[in-house]
């Protein structure tokens, strides 16, 4: 019998997601993006994208650009890609505050694991 592999934390997600930045598809993009997550892993985190690089962190920041809100189980299936961030959306699993038109460029700015 096979072990599963364990579903990443979210701050597992968080943290490597420098690591899967791509900073041609984000061109001269400067922005904070918080996730608010609840559920199982509650709590806030952030990326700050400036100057070709994204910078990952606990907390809440200051004036994010774009505010993602979802239970933390869903934040990971959708940057894991097991979850699609538009039909998390459209399903009400995602809400976003802020630039609608960042939480779209996001998807292309990092790539799935």
């Amino acid at each position: 019998m096979t072990e599963q592999t364990a579903e990443p934390t979210p701050d597992q997600v968080v943290e490597e997601m420098p690591n899967y930045f791509l900073p041609e598809k984000a061109g001269n993009t400067n922005a904070s993006i918080q996730f608010d997550l609840s559920g199982e892993h509650p709590g806030k985190r952030y990326i700050k994208i400036a100057d070709g690089k994204a910078e990952a962190g606990q907390g809440e920041i200051e004036n994010p650009n774009l505010t993602l809100t979802a239970d933390s189980r869903d934040f990971v299936r959708i940057f894991t890609g097991q979850l699609d961030p538009t039909a998390a959306f459209m399903s009400g699993k995602l809400k976003i505050k802020g630039d609608m038109g960042l939480a779209i460029r996001m998807q292309s700015m990092f790539r799935r694991p």
